[in-house]
C-alpha cells in the first residue's frame, strides 16, 4: 500500500490525529538521514520539489542528521532528493502532504555504488500514518469529490467523524457541534483567515448565510478537537481548518452544474401525503488554475452561484402542509379579514416559497519569489440570502410579511509570506482583513433601511375549541427586525518563527493580534408590537400589551452599539525527542485583551449597585500551558495524548448586549402605563393620536405609535427592559482538555484507532439576574425572590465546573478492488451550566430548564448526542474501459438530542409570583433534572453515483452524477424520519412532544454534471 493510502486511512478514520494548525495553511517535511553505519549523514543536501508547480526548496542535514522544511504547499506529489557527496544518492517519489502535517522521512543511506540514484517508493515511509498527538480528522480532495454531499458544504464531509454532529434538521444552517459542545464554540479558518461568525448571531458558524467559499475551491479540510500546539486559539469545541487550491504549471480546472426540484423530492412520510410547495433550484460554477509565470507565479480562481427558494412548510389544519399547526382555517381567515378591513393592512398570504440566491468568488495568487521565499494572497467574496421565520414553533404561525430576509456580504483578504533564512530558521508573516455587512430585514420593510418598516408586529392568540391548543398568529414586521443591522471588521496579524537547534529541538515562537470593530443596531419594537389575547380583542382593538422602543430621536441608529477590542497573543513551544521512541511538544500561550470601548454609564445603575455598568475586558489575560506526546511502541502502533488549556469561541453578541441594553441609548414604553391594556379604551378610539407614521399610510394602530408612548421615549423616559451589564470580576472561560489515544496499522492494511477525551470547563459564561435576592422558600421547595436593585441581567462566570468526556473508536480499510471503508463510533457525555442558546441575555436566562432560575448546576448539555455511529463507503469500478464509475454512501445511526419535562407555561408565574417574570415552560418539577429525557434516534443513508465520460480533448473528462439525501426514506417512507422537540423544554403533560422534521426526513435528489480539464 502506498503512503498516500495509509495516510488517508489514518486521517479519515475516527480520531485520526493530524496536527493541522489553526491558522496553518501549509505542511512540513522533517527527517533524519544517517550513514550506512547509522551515524548522522551531516551536510547531505535535501531538495524537495513540488511537481505540479516546479517549485523547490533545499536544506542541509545538520550535525545530528536532522532537517526540517516548513511552509510547503499541501497536496502533491512531491519528490524528495537526497544528495550526498559520500553515500548513495536517493530519491523518494509520490510524497503527498496533509494540511499542517509534518511528513517524516527516515532514511539510512547505502554506500556509494555505480547506480546513479536509488528510487524509493513512499510506501517505505508508512510511519506517516503514526506519530501524531491529538484527536482530529483530515479530508483531502478525493474525499470532497466522492462524498454524497448534497449541500456542497464542508459539513457534509466533516460529519464522517462521529464526534462531529451536524444538525441536519436546521435547513441550510447545518450547525456543527463537536463532542457535545455548542456550535458557537467552534472556529473556522480558510487559508489562514478566520471565517467565523465573529459576532455570534447565526447557528451555522459561518459569518455568511452559507459556506462563504466554493466547494470546488477546497483542497483539504481538517477538524481539530484537542490539538496540543500553542498556535491554536479561538475555540473550545473544535477548529475547522480549510486550505484552498492553488495554480500550477498546468492549466487545470472544471465546470459544474446541478439541479433539484420538488419532483426530485419525497411526498409522503409514515403514510401521510405531504404537500411540498413547487420549487426548483440550481447551482453552477467553475474553477481554474493557471501559470502566470512558469515555476514562479500562479493563479487560481473559483466562482459559484446558487439560485433557489426558501421553502415554508407550515399550514393550518387540513391544508395538507408538511407541518400542520393546530390552527383552524376559519380562524386564520378571520384574522386576515380583520387586518385588511379594520387595520387597513394586508398581512400577506401563508408563505410557501420565496426566491433566494448566493454568489461566491475566490482568487488566489502564489508567487515563488526564489528558493527561500514564497508569497501567497487569497481574496474571498460571498453575498447570499435566504428567508426565515422567527416564530416557527409548533404553537406559532406566521403570515408572509412577518417572514424576514437573512443576508450577508463578505469581503476578506489574506497575505502570507514564508521565508527560510537559513537551514535552521524560518518565518511566516500573515496579514488579514475581513469585512462583513449583515442584514436582517422583514418582508414588511420594503425600503430595507434600518427602521424603514411601515407596520409593526401584531400577535393574535387563538384557542382551538376542538383540542384546546393555543396558537399565536403573527402578522406585520417581525419585532426583532424593526431595527436590526450589523457590520464588523476583523484585522489580523501573525508573526511566527521556527528554529532548529543543534541538538534537534524545534522551537516555535510568535506574536498574534486580532482586532474586532463592531457597529450593531438592535432595537426591538420601533414600529410597535401589539398583542391580543383573542380574535375578538383584535377586532375590538383591545390589546393585552403594547411595546415601543427607540432612541429619543426616534432614529434607531442613534442607539447603535459601537465598540471594539483586540486580542493579543504571545507563545513559545519546544518540540523534541527525549528518546528515540518518544516525541514531546511543550508550549505556553498567553492571550490578553485590550480595548478603550466601554458601555455608556447609567447613573441609576451606579446608584443602585455601587459600581458602574461601564465594565469591559481591557487587561484580562489567560495563560494556556500545553503538552503533547507520541510514543512509538513499534513500527505499526503508537500511543498519543496531551493536556492543555484552551479558550475562545464565546459569541461577542453576549458582550454587545451590554453596549445596547443600558437604558441610556434607547428607551421602551408599555401601553399599560397609559391605560391601553386594561380594557378601558380601544386603539380605534377617536382620542388616540398616532405619531411616527410614515408618509402614505393610515394614521392608525400598527402604522403609528400612540402619542403617549412616543412622547415619553422622546423625553428619555422608560426602560429598555432590564439593563445588561458585564460582571466587573469576569474571568475568561477555559476548557482543560486531556486526551489519550492509540493507532494501530495491521499487516493487512486495517487502521484501528481509539481515543479518550476528557474536558473540564471552568468559569463558563452564564447569564443571571443581578437584582434578585432570595427571601424564602415556598411550600413546594422553590425559592422566593425579591428584586432589591434596578432590574438587570449580568454576564458572569459560573462557579460550577462542568466535566465532559468522549470515547471513540474507528476503523479504515482500502482494498485493491476499489472499495474504501471508513467507520467510527463515539460516545459523548457533555455537560454545561447554561446552554446559552440565544444572542439575547433575557432569552439565555429564560429558555432553559431549572428549579431555581439563579441556580448553577452542571447538567447534561442541550447539544449532547450520546451515541453516534457513522459509515462511509466508496467503490470505484470501470464499466466503461478507462472511465470510472464511483458509488459512494454515507450512513449514520445516532441518538436524539435530550430535552426536559417542565411545568406548563401558564403555571410558571404562579410558582414565582412574577419575580422574576418567566414567560416560558422552563421550570422543572421538584426532583427532576435538566435534559432528563432522550430524543428519538435517527438513522439514514445518503448515496452518490457518478459516471466518468470522455472529454472534448486529451486529458479532459466529464462526469454525470446524482446524489440522494436520505436514500433510506426513498426506499420506505417510514424510514429515515427525524423527530425532535421544538426547543429544549416540553410540558410534562404533552403526550407527543416531538415533531416530525420534514426537511431532514424527506428524501431529496440532485442531478448534475462536471467537466474537468
Amino acid at each position: 500500500m502506498k503512503i498516500k493510502s495509509i495516510a488517508l486511512a489514518v486521517t479519515l478514520a475516527l480520531g485520526a490525529s493530524n496536527i493541522a494548525l489553526a491558522q496553518e495553511t501549509s505542511s512540513s517535511i522533517e527527517g533524519t538521514i544517517t550513514s550506512p553505519s547509522g551515524s548522522p549523514a551531516a551536510d547531505t543536501a535535501i531538495t524537495v520539489i513540488h511537481i505540479p508547480s516546479g517549485s523547490s526548496r533545499t536544506v542541509s542535514v545538520n550535525s545530528n542528521g536532522s532537517f526540517l522544511l516548513s511552509g510547503l504547499r499541501v497536496g502533491g506529489p512531491y519528490k524528495v532528493i537526497v544528495d550526498s557527496n559520500t553515500f548513495q544518492d536517493t530519491t523518494v517519489e509520490d510524497v503527498f502532504l496533509k494540511l499542517g502535517e509534518t511528513f517524516k522521512v527516515g532514511l539510512q543511506l547505502d554506500a556509494a555504488s555505480n547506480i546513479e540514484v536509488i528510487n524509493v517508493s513512499a510506501s517505505r515511509l508508512s510511519a506517516v500514518a503514526l506519530g501524531q498527538m491529538g484527536p482530529s480528522a483530515t479530508f483531502d480532495l478525493e474525499d470532497l469529490q466522492k462524498s454524497p454531499s448534497i449541500n456542497r458544504n464542508i459539513t457534509d464531509i466533516i460529519r464522517m467523524d462521529p464526534r462531529v454532529y451536524v444538525d441536519e434538521t436546521r435547513g441550510d444552517a447545518n450547525p456543527v457541534q463537536c463532542v457535545g459542545k455548542s456550535n458557537r464554540f467552534n472556529s473556522l479558518t480558510v487559508d489562514g483567515v478566520k471565517l467565523n461568525d465573529s459576532f455570534g448571531l447565526g447557528s451555522s458558524g459561518y459569518p455568511t448565510v452559507r459556506m462563504p467559499f466554493s466547494y470546488d475551491a477546497i483542497d483539504q479540510v481538517s477538524v481539530e478537537i484537542a490539538p496540543f500546539d500553542v498556535v491554536y486559539t479561538g475555540f473550545t469545541g473544535c477548529n475547522i481548518n480549510a486550505v484552498t487550491k492553488s495554480g500550477t504549471n498546468t492549466v487545470k480546472g472544471g465546470l459544474f452544474f446541478d439541479y433539484g426540484n420538488d419532483s426530485l423530492q419525497g411526498d409522503s412520510l409514515e403514510g401521510d401525503d405531504i404537500n411540498v410547495p413547487e420549487n426548483s433550484d440550481k447551482r453552477y460554477g467553475f474553477n481554474v488554475g493557471v501559470p502566470l509565470l512558469k515555476d514562479k507565479l500562479f493563479a487560481f480562481v473559483s466562482y459559484e452561484k446558487y439560485e433557489g427558494n426558501s421553502i415554508f412548510t407550515r399550514g393550518a389544519i387540513g391544508s395538507g402542509a408538511l407541518n400542520e399547526v393546530s390552527l383552524r382555517q376559519e380562524d386564520l381567515n378571520e384574522i386576515i379579514r380583520i387586518s385588511n378591513e379594520l387595520y387597513q393592512y394586508d398581512p400577506g398570504p401563508v408563505p410557501t416559497s420565496l426566491p433566494e440566491e448566493d454568489e461566491k468568488i475566490l482568487l488566489k495568487l502564489d508567487w515563488n519569489i526564489n528558493d527561500y521565499h514564497r508569497l501567497s494572497y487569497t481574496y474571498n467574496y460571498n453575498d447570499g440570502n435566504f428567508f426565515n421565520t422567527s416564530d416557527g414553533d409548533s404553537n406559532e404561525f406566521e403570515l408572509l410579511n412577518h417572514i424576514y430576509e437573512v443576508g450577508a456580504e463578505l469581503n476578506s483578504h489574506q497575505l502570507s509570506f514564508y521565508s527560510d533564512w537559513s537551514d535552521k530558521f524560518s518565518t511566516e508573516v500573515r496579514l488579514s482583513h475581513l469585512k462583513l455587512d449583515n442584514r436582517q430585514v422583514s418582508i414588511e420593510n420594503k425600503s430595507g433601511l434600518v427602521g424603514g418598516g411601515n407596520f409593526g408586529e401584531v400577535q393574535v392568540r387563538v384557542q382551538n375549541p376542538d383540542s384546546g391548543d393555543r396558537v399565536t398568529v403573527y402578522l406585520g414586521g417581525d419585532d426583532s427586525r424593526h431595527a436590526n443591522d450589523l457590520n464588523y471588521d476583523v484585522a489580523g496579524l501573525i508573526l511566527r518563527g521556527k528554529y532548529i537547534t543543534d541538538n534537534d529541538h524545534t522551537l516555535t515562537f510568535g506574536y498574534e493580534r486580532e482586532e474586532l470593530d463592531v457597529f450593531n443596531v438592535f432595537v426591538q419594537h420601533t414600529e410597535t408590537e401589539l398583542r391580543f389575547n383573542s380574535i375578538a380583542a383584535f377586532e375590538s382593538g383591545n390589546p393585552s400589551a403594547i411595546y415601543y422602543n427607540n432612541a429619543p430621536s426616534h432614529d434607531p441608529n442613534d442607539a447603535a452599539a459601537v465598540w471594539d477590542y483586540a486580542i493579543n497573543s504571545l507563545y513559545a513551544q519546544d518540540e523534541f525527542y527525549p528518546t528515540d521512541n518518544l516525541k514531546l511538544k511543550v508550549g505556553l500561550r498567553y492571550d490578553w485583551y485590550t480595548t478603550d470601548s466601554r458601555p455608556v454609564e447609567n447613573p441609576d445603575f451606579t446608584a443602585s449597585y455601587g459600581f458602574s455598568n461601564g465594565t469591559n475586558l481591557d487587561g484580562e489575560g489567560l495563560i494556556q500551558p500545553r503538552i503533547g506526546f507520541n510514543y512509538s511502541l513499534n513500527d505499526n502502533t503508537d500511543l498519543r495524548g496531551g493536556l492543555g488549556i484552551f479558550s475562545g469561541g464565546n459569541p461577542n453578541v453576549w458582550f454587545s448586549n451590554n453596549f445596547s441594553n443600558n437604558n441610556v441609548l434607547q428607551f421602551g414604553q408599555r401601553g399599560r402605563n397609559f391605560g391601553y391594556t386594561n380594557g378601558s379604551r380601544s386603539l380605534f378610539d377617536d382620542d388616540v393620536v398616532y405619531r411616527g407614521v410614515e408618509p402614505g399610510v393610515p394614521a392608525g394602530p400598527g402604522y403609528g405609535v400612540p402619542s403617549e408612548l412616543y412622547d415619553a421615549v422622546s423625553a428619555g423616559q422608560g426602560a429598555n427592559n432590564e439593563i445588561n451589564y458585564f460582571d466587573p470580576d469576569f474571568k475568561i472561560p477555559t476548557e482543560t482538555k486531556l486526551s489519550f489515544g492509540t493507532t494501530h496499522v495491521t499487516e493487512q492494511g486495517y487502521v484501528l484507532q481509539a481515543d479518550l477525551l476528557v474536558s473540564v470547563t471552568k468559569d463558563q459564561a452564564i447569564v443571571l439576574r443581578g437584582d434578585l435576592e432570595q427571601t424564602g422558600t415556598n411550600p413546594e421547595g422553590y425559592p422566593i425572590y425579591d428584586s432589591v436593585r434596578l432590574p438587570s441581567f449580568v454576564l458572569t462566570n459560573s462557579s460550577e465546573d462542568s466535566t465532559s468526556y468522549t470515547v471513540s473508536f474507528g476503523l479504515m480499510k482500502s482494498w485493491d478492488n476499489g472499495i474504501n471503508l471508513t467507520t467510527g463510533y463515539a460516545y459523548n457525555h457533555a455537560e454545561d451550566v447554561q446552554p446559552m442558546t440565544s444572542s439575547v441575555a433575557f432569552s439565555n436566562y429564560q429558555f432553559r430548564a431549572f428549579t431555581d432560575p439563579q441556580e448553577q448546576v452542571s447538567s447534561l448539555s442541550d447539544y449532547n448526542i450520546e451515541h453516534r455511529l457513522t459509515v462511509a463507503l466508496t467503490y470505484d469500478v470501470e464499466f466503461l474501459d478507462g472511465y470510472d464509475t464511483t458509488f459512494s454512501a454515507f450512513g449514520l445511526i445516532q441518538s436524539g438530542r435530550p430535552y426536559s419535562r417542565t411545568i406548563p407555561r401558564e403555571d410558571v408565574n404562579d410558582i414565582y409570583n412574577f419575580t422574576p417574570f418567566l414567560d416560558s415552560n422552563n421550570v422543572l418539577p421538584m426532583g427532576n433534572e435538566r435534559n432528563g429525557e432522550n430524543g428519538s434516534w435517527w438513522n439514514k443513508v445518503d448515496i452518490r453515483v457518478s459516471q466518468q465520460l470522455p472529454g472534448f480533448a486529451a486529458g479532459h473528462n466529464a462526469s454525470v452524477f446524482f446524489v440522494i439525501d436520505n436514500f433510506t426514506n426513498l426506499l420506505n417512507d417510514d424510514w429515515g424520519v427525524a423527530k425532535r422537540v421544538s426547543f429544549n423544554t416540553v410540558d410534562f403533560n404533552d403526550t407527543t412532544p416531538e415533531n416530525r422534521q420534514g426537511d431532514a426526513s424527506l428524501w431529496q435528489m440532485r442531478i448534475g454534471f462536471n467537466y474537468n480539464f
